[in-house]
């Protein structure tokens, strides 16, 4: 009973990951104050793999980025165009380790610049260099990321929370948009809040305890 038990266990674990990744368009985006997104450039030259890891393209990261970052920001309608851009500096994705023994997080770590169209001038004077977490949900806690996800749904859910960081950053600077200072503090606490919940690992005491024989 208790093999049977783990097994059946296991199978809903690998049925949770296909749904592992919040999608940013089923949830309610903060205000933006003037916002539009013009050009969002990725780029990764010599970018880091760090061990141990399993291995990505820097087109991969490009073309997993650009595309989170569009589906994030690509909605807003404000009346002043921005560019953002992301180097892509380094990252681990997690390996198939031992389940309860070793589970190595996922890890991306970006640089981060927002330029203003009209002015042609970067808002900021050093790029913020943001260390991402993939987080873990029960799927991922019980075998470990590199077993309950694949590789591309490790990038994805990275790229995601990488887009969440990002626009957190931006919020804790409602000037360079002009956003109400009251309302970019509420939206900062709120998207806070939700970047501590994906990027957190899970609460064990979240995890159903295996029935006793």
């Amino acid at each position: 009973m208790r093999a049977l038990s783990r097994f059946v266990l296991l199978g809903l674990v690998l049925v949770l990951s296909a749904c592992a990744a919040t999608d940013p368009l089923e949830e309610e985006l903060p205000d933006m104050g003037d916002f539009q997104l013009a050009y969002n450039i990725v780029v990764a030259d010599n970018i880091q793999q760090v061990p141990p890891s399993r291995s990505a393209t820097a087109e991969e990261w490009i073309d997993v980025l650009t595309a989170e970052i569009d589906r994030r920001f690509g909605a807003y309608e404000g009346d002043r165009l921005y560019h953002i851009g992301v180097h892509v500096d380094a990252y681990a994705l997690a390996p198939p380790g031992v389940p309860l023994v070793l589970q190595p997080r996922s890890i991306l770590v970006i640089s981060a610049n927002v330029w203003d169209d009209e002015l042609q001038a970067k808002l900021h004077e050093e790029p913020e260099q943001m260390t991402i977490f993939e987080g873990a949900a029960p799927e991922t806690f019980l075998i470990g990321s590199g077993l309950a996800r694949t590789r591309e749904e490790q990038m994805q859910v990275l790229a995601r929370n990488a887009a969440r960081r990002i626009q957190l950053w931006m919020l804790q600077n409602p000037e360079w948009f002009s956003i109400d200072e009251e309302a970019a503090a509420a939206a900062e606490a709120a998207l806070a809040a939700e970047v501590e919940a994906v990027e957190q690992p899970v609460d064990p005491d979240a995890i159903p305890e295996e029935p006793a024989e």
